[in-house]
């Protein structure tokens, strides 16, 4: 008897073992290939936990984020600041200089460093003519002020510049470069640090990024969300010289790898199963 649209005869002798290899086979197959996707699937990373500055609202059309928080940065002890005194007599200028540590030429980050004044533990620096000046807790602008006025007791018609020369922010964790990294202006935000660093690497947590602050009470631990556009208006938008920004990894990071070879990996998969199903024929 012939069921129509099928090949195979009712009653039809089957070689002992033809349903159990066909049985067996998939199972086979599924259990080679079910992890590879399993692993394709757990080291993807979604695009929400990847993307900078996503708006809390889709209806969200606002387009300016005003900061308020850049607070001065106050200086600290063990800080430096370069000072240098201008004068229209070059007499005065020099000897002024040459007893402040300035040569009145442009010098590199080390002769800044190295001609500058260190903070004591008490919060002053020493000047010869000037004595010891307080400028803990003042800000760069306050000591320049300062200083000014007791210049204008010895020299008339001066120019007093003062620099803060050490600072420095760390970027370290799920960063390309990371490191310890000079500032050479007076601001510097959150993700101009980073973007020193080279960005960060596609398993980092971008939604728990760590600040460490030095405080006069010890060591502070702030978290920043990136990937919110409020971090425009946050207090910690802006850092502050010494601070270090820690990046953690997602947890995805330990089952996957954006270096991991898939092509390799695909290949041999291919190579093994066409080697099986040949030798099963």
């Amino acid at each position: 008897m012939h069921i129509p649209g099928r090949e195979i005869l009712i009653g039809e002798y089957k070689p002992k073992g033809f349903y159990m290899k066909r049985s067996v086979r998939y199972p086979l197959i599924l259990a080679i290939l079910l992890p590879l996707v399993l692993s394709v699937v757990i080291s993807c990373v979604p695009q929400k936990k990847i993307k900078y500055l996503q708006r809390t609202q889709k209806n969200d059309t606002n387009s300016v984020y005003i900061n308020s928080f850049a607070v001065t940065y106050q200086i600290q002890p063990h800080d430096n600041l370069y000072i240098r005194i201008v004068s229209l007599d070059d007499k005065t200028y020099q000897f002024f200089n040459s007893v402040s540590g300035g040569n009145g030429s442009e010098a590199n980050a080390s002769d800044l460093y190295l001609n500058s004044y260190s903070v004591n533990d008490s919060g002053y620096i020493e000047i010869p003519l000037l004595k010891k000046i307080f400028v803990r807790g003042l800000t760069v602008e306050q000591v320049k002020s300062q200083l000014q006025i007791l210049v204008n007791q010895y020299l008339k018609e001066t120019l007093v510049i003062v620099k803060l020369v050490n600072y420095n922010i760390s970027v370290v964790g799920e960063v390309k470069a990371p490191g310890q990294y000079p500032v050479n202006q007076d601001k510097i935000t959150i993700f101009e640090a980073i973007s020193k660093a080279g960005d960060l690497t596609d398993f980092a947590n971008r939604s728990k990024v760590a600040l460490i602050r030095q405080t006069n009470n010890g060591s502070k631990v702030y978290y920043i969300d990136l990937t919110k556009i409020d971090v425009l208006s946050n207090s910690l938008y802006y850092l502050q010289p010494k601070d270090i920004i820690y990046v953690s990894p997602l947890g995805v990071k330990q089952w996957g790898s954006s270096t991991f070879p898939w092509g390799l990996a695909f290949s041999s998969i291919s190579l093994i199963l066409s080697l099986y199903l040949f030798f099963k024929k």
